[in-house]
């Protein structure tokens, strides 16, 4: 199952200037999905499998930059498949996923084999956060120069974390820097509750999409207030962020 990249902004790239390619391989097809989508707004080409077998075919045609790999897979254990991969991309970053419980008896494997491991449940965030740090480390990808979103006269630096609307600046908390982020790596799409709590929370937050409410309020106040709106809704649909002028 391959999925195709997405315009969002690119921090990371192939030496080449293309797309960061990453191999999912999890036999859970909602998180593989999750994590898929995660990836992807980072404007990265994700590829998903759901056993061994496929996992390995897919790497050697595809030769990817990354591959975050589940330990417990149906047809393969996890380390099985790293171990074939080794043989032929010995420096290919891995990334292993693994459930809590599985930490002690795998955790001599991992460290052994794999280059990073995080526990289930964790956050899409933290996933993104580790495979960056793989891939800079690797080599396989370069930091792009641009750290800068815009939409309209609304700026956000990825790097400084300094957002500012009209040239005056804005503070933010963590939490509403990483939704407006999000909105505006999305500009002029709607995002849905549910879009939204994976991406800003984690995939395992419960589904608790009042709080998705609750922090569009928080920015509106800080981003709209006095000015003309920019983050909007749409009813039964999701929230969507577009230049003020084009209201």
């Amino acid at each position: 199952m391959t999925a195709s990249s997405s315009p969002a902004a690119v921090d990371l790239t192939r030496p080449d200037g293309s797309p960061v390619r990453v191999l999912v391989v999890d036999d859970e097809a909602a998180l593989a999905d999750l994590l898929s989508m995660a990836l992807r707004y980072e404007g990265w080409e994700v590829h998903t499998e759901g056993n061994g077998t496929d996992a390995l075919r897919s790497a050697r045609e595809l030769r990817p930059d990354a591959v975050v790999l589940d330990v417990m897979l149906p047809d393969m254990d996890g380390l099985e498949v790293l171990a074939r991969l080794r043989r032929e991309s010995p420096d290919v970053p891995v990334l292993f996923l693994t459930a809590k419980d599985a930490v002690e008896d795998r955790i001599a494997g991992l460290t052994a084999g794999g280059d990073d491991y995080v526990t289930k449940p964790f956050s899409l965030e933290e996933v993104v956060a580790r495979l960056r740090g793989l891939l800079r480390r690797s080599g396989a990808a370069a930091a792009r120069t641009e750290s800068l979103l815009v939409v309209g006269d609304l700026v956000l630096n990825e790097d400084s974390h300094e957002v500012s609307r009209s040239g005056t600046g804005i503070h933010l908390t963590a939490t509403e820097f990483e939704l407006l982020r999000y909105l505006m790596r999305n500009p002029r799409r709607v995002l849905s509750k549910a879009q939204i709590l994976d991406r800003v929370w984690s995939y395992d937050f419960g589904g608790q999409a009042n709080v998705v409410e609750l922090y569009i309020s928080y920015l509106r106040r800080k981003i709209d207030a006095g000015r003309t709106p920019m983050i909007h809704t749409r009813r039964g649909a999701g929230y969507l962020i577009k230049p003020g002028e084009a209201v």
